[in-house]
């Protein structure tokens, strides 16, 4: 290790043996439900877990869904360098995780759908599906290749051994969406102690957090409350607080990977109660990694590993600090470690089954003439399968991409805010019809990927880093802080064409949500009205317009 200091040869054999025990519980667990219960007989009972789920397990599925190797990395090292502005994300979680247990949760519920995107009609169906898919496949291969990087960069862990390892072992797990959730809950309990081992540890060493509090104040660390209405501003109140409602809303609300969780519950009331148990969940996991943020700010301050040369980029700086603290201790590293993968894991397994589900459901089904229960399910496991081999290849070419993955986590980010405009312009504009909802889709869709590669060529193209008082800021441009770290820029505001490109990240959900609505309402208004129309007894909430099925 070229920062921290020597290593033991047991130390490390302690911490391999801790990695090897959560890869082979994770394959256990998989295994298990693989052969237990129905034995994933059915499509039902693969892709929603017959819906058997209770509302505990659920919740936590629903958090690890997201929690990825790339927050774990890139919370702390948000807070490290810019201060704990981030931590008004907070603010967004309440609303943004209310509004999709009383307003989408019982749609897809009452509707007995497997997924979010079988009620459009099929020129909606296809544009989105097509867009899912393609980004959900870029994405695998970024978590997958992000956190064995890192990891190799600071231990000198084996890269492709750790990529490896965990495709098989998502591929072998992915036995069904039952397997895919309890593996969840085993993951998120190992992210959570192997955070509050790093916290713990640290803030003992830095003299208690009394101290550690203390050294971030003076270092300018503790942020205000910033009111600042300016939506290019990256960080204030209202980007973190009003816009992050809508991201919270697309990746809560109308996200495949958490609808399919929705509907493996129980009840309704359960699939509700489980979005309720979500929110103190949120509120912990961000805490912890603002914690640990403030904890190396104590430890370095500004005498950064960054600029000593230890690490190339700040996301890779979490696993040193915890290679730095840790190294004594036999086993936390290790245990840190198997955080880290936990949190890709469970990203990982996640999108294999809704890839499968979607892709089983939606474009297969449909277009294929009956086939028997045994048949379709076999035919979603190998989909689960064949998905787990795009995402090492993907893995691979992430390798060879640089820095143009940095766009492709911004895209992902991005392409929930679409296809939550589409969904509340049917379920709140019963006149809105098929043509305005496929015009505003595509320019909702043109908007995101126009601002966010804009925005990316236009940080890429500055031949100068910026300069603030007479120190140059390192480029922490790294695919896998893409979304949660961008350079800080001088405050000279831009305009123009460069104003959009400018706006805060933590708005472009909202943007182009309200995009989609915006221009399928225009368009509906100049094709002709439609007048609501109720298909359906079990769907009295909310309209229900024609472009649905």
């Amino acid at each position: 290790v070229s920062g921290p200091g020597n290593i033991t040869v047991a130390s490390i054999t302690v911490d391999y043996v801790i990695f090897v025990m959560l890869l082979v519980a994770s394959a256990g667990i998989g295994l298990y439900y693989a052969f237990s219960g129905g034995r994933q007989r059915t499509t039902q009972e693969f892709l929603l877990a017959d819906r058997s789920m209770r509302c505990l397990p659920v919740s936590l599925s629903l958090l690890a869904t997201f929690q990825s190797a790339v927050a774990i990395l890139g919370a702390p090292s948000e807070i490290y360098t810019h201060g704990t502005q981030y931590w008004f994300l907070g603010c967004s979680y309440f609303l943004g995780l209310l509004i999709p247990a009383h307003v989408f949760i019982p749609v897809f519920y009452r509707l007995h759908l497997k997924t979010s995107y079988y009620v459009l009609k099929q020129a909606l169906q296809l544009l989105h599906l097509s867009n899912y898919v393609f980004t959900q496949v870029i994405y695998m291969g970024v978590v997958l290749y992000a956190p064995a990087l890192a990891l190799n960069a600071v231990t000198g862990f084996d890269l492709w051994g750790a990529v490896l390892a965990m495709g098989l072992v998502c591929t072998l797990y992915t036995g069904g969406l039952k397997a895919v959730i309890w593996t969840d809950v085993f993951q998120t309990i190992v992210m959570f102690a192997g955070q509050l081992a790093v916290i713990v540890v640290g803030t003992h060493q830095a003299g208690g957090i009394a101290e550690v509090w203390r050294k971030a104040q003076n270092g300018s660390r503790i942020s205000g409350l910033d009111l600042n209405p300016d939506p290019l501003e990256r960080h204030t109140f209202w980007t973190l607080g009003v816009g992050g409602i809508f991201l919270m809303l697309a990746l809560y609300g109308v996200n495949q990977a958490q609808v399919q969780r929705y509907l493996s519950s129980r009840t309704e009331k359960e699939a509700i109660m489980s979005c309720y148990a979500v929110f103190p969940c949120q509120q912990i996991v961000l805490t912890l990694g603002c914690l640990m943020g403030l904890v190396i700010y104590a430890r370095y301050g500004e005498d950064s590993p960054l600029d000593k040369g230890y690490v190339k980029s700040n996301d890779q700086m979490v696993l040193y600090f915890v290679m730095d603290v840790l190294r004594d201790l036999p086993g936390l590293p290790g245990l840190f470690v198997a955080c880290l993968f936990s949190g890709a894991l469970s990203t990982i397994s996640s999108a294999f089954n809704s890839l499968a589900t979607v892709t089983m459901e939606d474009l297969i089904k449909p277009h294929v003439r009956p086939m028997t229960e045994a048949r379709a399910t076999l035919l979603s496991k190998m989909l689960a399968l064949a998905y787990g081999l795009v995402c090492l290849a993907m893995a691979y070419i992430a390798s060879l991409m640089g820095s143009v993955l940095q766009a492709a986590l911004s895209i992902f980010g991005m392409v929930g805010g679409p296809l939550l405009g589409l969904f509340c312009l049917g379920m709140f504009f019963p006149w809105a019809n098929s043509t305005g909802a496929l015009v505003g889709l595509v320019s909702g869709l043109v908007m995101a990927f126009w601002i966010g590669i804009g925005s990316f060529v236009s940080r890429m193209s500055a031949s100068v880093p910026p300069v603030i008082n007479a120190t140059v800021i390192p480029d922490v441009g790294n695919m896998t802080t893409a979304v949660m770290t961008t350079l800080i820029t001088p405050k000279t505001r831009p305009s123009g064409v460069q104003a959009l490109y400018s706006l805060s990240y933590m708005w472009y959900s909202a943007h182009n949500s309200a995009t989609v609505v915006v221009v399928g309402l225009l368009v509906s208004f100049l094709t002709g009205k439609v007048c609501f129309q109720n298909t359906s007894n079990t769907l009295i909430v909310l309209p229900y317009p024609r472009f649905y099925q």
